[in-house]
């Protein structure tokens, strides 16, 4: 009896307006949503270092960390407009799905970082007139950018198909935050005195640059489209990091804040702390105590999350 072979074919069709949420693939295209978002991230991070940078409004490094962060959103979105409107992106179409939302991410974080850093470490101290106004002003427009970097992120997670990023999944985005507050506590860190001066805080900061070395290992493979799919590696990553914060979040409050360490607990006595530009030395130790504390976190829910 002869045997009847049926082929059935299923074709796959992009919901309308799909392509237009993202890629901006043609200059019309600037004028659809995505494309004014994007001009929009583009202009108000641009306008914000442009204002600092012509009334030389910064000083130290939270300055330099404020100018970073405006200069690197600006770029990557230039970068990443130029690359969509030239067609390039065509030619790597898979990994080219998670470079767009891994950098709107960190412009997010670098954008709304400085919208608290630049106004409570300088402007506030500034006198009025002038420089102060237009001092505020590069922090209104630094407050435009994190929302519209921070709606493109909103954007994408809510888009149909997202989870065929891995940046957009949840071990995706705590990599991304985990490296950004590594960046932050480097940035708190600029200065030597506060750990060249005892073995174990120089073991802390080595804490910082391992476990972001670790993380990096795994951002940048994604980003080529090398997803690492071993799950007891990713794990033991996060182990390990686990395990290295853990020393850090003893060792760094002991011997910055307590007396038995040679630390100093009450800020009043520390002499850096007056009215300045400048986030004085207590301050900095506590807030990489802080971050440290939070990244810790992180990385146990990260690894929790690989259980």
């Amino acid at each position: 009896m002869p045997v009847k072979v049926i082929h059935t074919k299923i074709t796959t069709s992009i919901t309308p307006g799909l392509e237009s949420m993202t890629t901006v693939s043609s200059p019309q295209a600037l004028f659809r949503a995505l494309g004014l978002l994007r001009l929009l991230q583009l202009s108000s991070s641009c306008v914000a270092f442009s204002i600092v940078v012509h009334m030389e409004a910064w000083t130290g490094p939270m300055g330099n960390w404020c100018l970073f962060s405006w200069f690197f959103s600006f770029f990557v979105t230039l970068i990443i407009l130029i690359v969509e409107l030239s067609g390039l992106h065509s030619r790597f179409s898979k990994s080219w799905l998670e470079i767009p939302i891994t950098c709107a991410c960190y412009a997010t974080l670098f954008c709304l970082t400085s919208s608290i850093i630049y106004p409570t470490t300088y402007v506030r101290f500034m006198s009025h007139g002038y420089a102060r106004n237009q001092a505020i002003r590069a922090s209104i427009f630094s407050c435009i950018a994190c929302l519209a970097y921070g709606t493109e992120v909103i954007w994408t997670l809510e888009r149909p198909g997202h989870g065929s990023s891995y940046m957009t999944t949840l071990p995706g985005m705590l990599k991304i935050m985990e490296s950004f507050i590594a960046c932050l506590i480097f940035a708190f860190l600029s200065n030597r005195y506060l750990y060249g001066h005892e073995p174990a805080l120089e073991w802390c900061v080595a804490v910082y640059s391992i476990s972001f070395i670790l993380t990096m290992l795994v951002i940048l493979p994604t980003l080529g489209n090398f997803t690492i799919t071993f799950p007891n590696f990713l794990r033991s990553i996060s182990f390990i990091c686990v395990l290295l914060y853990s020393t850090a979040m003893v060792l760094w409050p002991l011997y910055h804040f307590s007396e038995g360490f040679r630390g100093q607990p009450n800020r009043e006595k520390d002499s850096s702390c007056g009215g300045s530009y400048t986030v004085c030395s207590w301050d900095r130790k506590l807030t990489v105590a802080v971050l440290t504390g939070a990244n810790l976190l992180l990385y146990t829910f990260d690894f929790i999350n690989y259980g």
